[in-house]
């Protein structure tokens, strides 16, 4: 009888309902499914009685990808209802690893994403916003999805295919070929993307032997649980539907339930928040989403008309943004608590488990045997000595679960990039639902925890700019994984070497040396390179910063961080540096009497130059311009030596009371984030020494402990000016 092709919208109710018919009607000998040839021999594990929904995760050298099945979505129900019939199934596409898929992540993404110039002009046509409107509009809100070929012929007809899909067109084709043949006079049934149906009727005649399936060198295959949050294109999924727990209920009730559903699921996540709802707001909403169904021509509402229904019932002020339904993206900050509990309704909450009996890579079982043995696998709060063997050993098999990302460990102190040393760490741990997927994952990086991180961080390492070049290192150490730390510091020596980015270099060099000061726990200090690349560093970031002037500008937090990763080079790392204290402070006191350079690197200069001993000239601070810039340069490298000079402290608090109002309003953002250089003790203790140079007797902490905003205040008094200003020109003062 030959091919009975059924082409589809990945994840469609209506689709899913087309093809469970097809197969129904037809009985074929095989159907056909667009999957991953590779995966024929397993296709018992996806039928083993998973809770759906659960994905296909394929990995092999840098590339990951996934095939994602739910309920409803056409490629399960054609699965399913193959075997019911009795027909033979069989995956028909490329291996996910196929040059074909080069950065594809998702096997069934939309094909309207990808060729989007005729969607918009059938949106234009329709009067709808977007493709998923335009979906419902079209096929989802009818009984029967009339037209359906029609639409896909149009799609085809109007774009050329990349190389990528004639490859694969190619390949399905072979397969329909050969079943064809085989099945006699019985149909196949074939069922894939409605974009490839045309192509793959245009090539029915050719070679029929069953095509070789593609081996590859690395990599494998494995089902992993899934969810309805990660289908969801309102967070950055690209799917072949938006909403599952909406579609869910689609597929389960039909349309008209699912638009009550979700009516009264909004209503309920909005009253849990406190957002009063009332009855005649869903009576209200109900009404409006019959209305638009009727005005736009729908048997029942669809999802677009109950969201526009729900918003024009429940929101009366204006929106900061649109609703995300009129566009595919994900909610953006500020959006209304109501849009916000829409798109969660929507979104639902169902979360796959797979069967007990569902091969796992060797990494799962590694991880849960590391777990046990080091009493890792409980919940609760775990302190650990990291100069302690066992301790130091357990801390390392966290590190590698945080490096890969497998969630419910965390840590919440230790050991961190240029903070002071710290020979203990505590984390965190709790059970999560996602862990099992996020093992299966990081299964792509290596069979064990030890290989799967270091491959993940020689990854990073391999992409990674110079300022994450430290954090990379880092982690390396705190995994104790030394398989990469050469790579990386030549790296980090040869980028410090010539790089112009002060930025980068603070960043790195304060990195490095929070590695250097940790030695009593990771013995770094014997390693050449490590001191190569402080030594380099430091002469780089004085050399940049002796040239660089420029006007007024704000504080650059960046740099500072630099000048205060050079002060503690020459303090904690002198073994690593051909400087010296003496040509560092010289360098340091002719950019502080620059008068082209940036306030607050001059600030941050003289901080230096004082942080190693130099006496500062207390008085030159009077004539400083930009003062909130050049404390906050002072500041970020020289505090503990501001908090022990009264006199500095006496001079600033001159000079900021002399300021006029308005002074201190342009001033007081760089003042600001010049003293929060201070945790609140060392605040107290400035206060304290203001009160003394005033001569006034008192608590500092009732001075520091002000409820409201500084910024506030300021405002509150710039208000009060106006209107003395205005009453005094009226007469009324």
């Amino acid at each position: 009888m030959g091919a009975v092709f059924v082409g589809v919208r990945h994840h469609s109710p209506a689709c899913a309902r087309l093809v469970a018919a097809t197969i129904e009607a037809q009985r074929p000998a095989y159907v056909l499914v667009e999957g991953p040839a590779d995966f024929n021999g397993r296709l018992d594990e996806l039928l083993l009685g998973h809770e759906l929904p659960v994905a296909l995760f394929s990995y092999s050298d840098e590339h990951a990808s996934w095939s994602p099945f739910c309920d409803y979505s056409p490629e399960w129900v054609a699965i399913t209802g193959a075997r019911r019939c009795g027909a033979q199934v069989r995956f028909i596409d490329l291996p996910a690893w196929h040059e074909a898929f080069h950065a594809v992540g998702n096997r069934y993404a939309d094909a309207e994403l990808r060729y989007a110039e005729v969607v918009e002009r059938l949106c234009r046509e329709f009067a709808v916003d977007n493709v998923d409107v335009l979906w419902d509009h079209l096929f989802e809100g009818a009984a029967e999805p009339e037209g359906l070929a029609e639409y896909f012929d149009l799609l085809r007809g109007a774009v050329d295919p990349d190389e990528g899909d004639s490859a694969r067109e190619e390949y399905m084709a072979r397969w329909v070929r050969a079943a064809v043949r085989a099945a006699g006079d019985r149909p196949v049934v074939v069922v894939t993307g409605g974009f490839h149906t045309a192509a793959l009727k245009a090539r029915l005649d050719g070679d029929a032997e069953w095509p070789e399936v593609p081996e590859r060198d690395r990599g494998a295959s494995y089902l992993v649980p899934y969810s309805h949050a990660r289908l969801d294109a309102f967070t950055g999924y690209q799917s072949g539907m938006p909403s599952p727990g909406y579609y869910q209920q689609v597929w389960e009730t039909g349309a008209r339930r699912a638009a009550d559903w979700l009516v009264e699921s909004v209503a309920t996540r909005l009253r849990r928040r406190g957002q009063p709802v009332s009855t005649a707001d869903l009576i209200a909403a109900r009404t409006q989403a019959g209305a638009l169904a009727r005005l736009r021509g729908h048997e029942h509402p669809t999802r677009t008309d109950v969201l526009d229904g729900l918003t024009s019932a429940l929101i009366s002020e204006d929106l900061s943004q649109p609703p995300p339904w009129t566009r595919r993206g994900t909610l953006r900050p500020g959006a209304h608590p109501a849009l916000v509990e829409m798109v969660a309704a929507l979104r639902g909450d169902k979360v796959g488990r797979l069967h007990p009996d569902t091969p796992a890579p060797p990494l799962v079982e590694a991880v849960r045997e590391l777990l046990r043995t080091h009493e890792l696998d409980r919940e609760g709060e775990v302190a650990l000595d990291l100069t302690d063997a066992t301790a130091s050993t357990r801390s390392r098999v966290l590190h590698r679960l945080r490096v890969l990302r497998i969630p419910g460990f965390e840590r919440t102190s230790g050991p961190a990039e240029g903070a002071e040393p710290r020979l203990d760490e505590r984390w965190t741990l709790t059970p999560v639902e996602g862990r099992l997927t996020a093992l299966i994952e990081a299964a792509e990086h290596g069979a064990t925890l030890e290989e799967a991180a270091g491959a993940l961080l020689t990854r990073r390492a391999r992409h990674a700019g110079l300022d994450q070049l430290a954090a990379v290192l880092f982690d390396a150490v705190l995994c104790g994984i030394s398989t990469l730390s050469g790579h990386v510091e030549e790296a980090l020596n040869e980028g410090v070497r010539e790089t112009g980015d002060l930025a980068a270099l603070g960043h790195v060099l304060s990195g490095v040396i929070g590695l250097w000061r940790h030695d009593r726990l990771f013995g770094v200090q014997q390693d050449p390179l490590l001191g190569a690349v402080i030594d380099t560093g430091t002469a780089r970031v004085l050399w940049l910063v002796e040239g660089l002037h420029g006007g007024p500008a704000p504080a650059d937090p960046h740099r500072l961080r630099a000048m205060a990763a050079t002060r503690d080079a020459v303090r904690h790392a002198k073994a690593a540096l051909s400087l010296d204290a003496a040509d560092v402070t010289g360098v340091a006191t002719r950019v502080s009497d620059d008068g082209q350079a940036p306030p607050d690197l001059r600030g941050a200069a003289l901080g230096l130059a004082w942080a190693l001993g130099a006496k500062p000239d207390v008085r030159k601070v009077r004539g400083v311009e930009a003062l909130g810039d050049w404390l906050a340069g002072l500041f970020a490298v020289a505090r503990e030596e501001v908090l022990a000079s009264p006199d500095l402290v006496g001079v600033l608090d001159e000079l900021v009371s002399a300021m006029t109002e308005e002074e201190f309003l342009v001033a007081l953002p760089a003042l600001r984030l010049a003293f929060s250089y201070f945790p609140p003790g060392e605040r107290e203790a400035i206060a304290t020494a203001v009160l003394a140079h005033r001569g006034v007797a008192g608590s500092a902490g009732d001075v520091t402990r002000l409820q409201v905003d500084p910024v506030v205040v300021a405002e509150a008094m710039a208000v009060e000016k106006r209107v003395d200003a205005l009453l005094a020109k009226g007469g009324l003062a």
